[in-house]
């Protein structure tokens, strides 16, 4: 497995993490999904840099 397949399998369960599915998270707001952006945001700056995250 290489580096960008484990980032894509983790980054979709990121996402299906932050999806409000039940009631007692339609009230976070959007905390886990900024949270998520700004990881996405960092793993695109380091994609144009070339740079892995490790």
């Amino acid at each position: 497995m290489t580096l960008s397949t484990i980032l894509l399998v983790i980054l979709l369960v990121a996402v299906l993490g932050t999806l409000p599915r039940w009631p007692y998270s339609l009230e976070w707001g959007y905390g886990p999904s900024g949270l998520l952006g700004a990881a996405v945001l960092l793993l695109i700056v380091f994609a144009i840099l070339n740079h892995t995250p490790v």
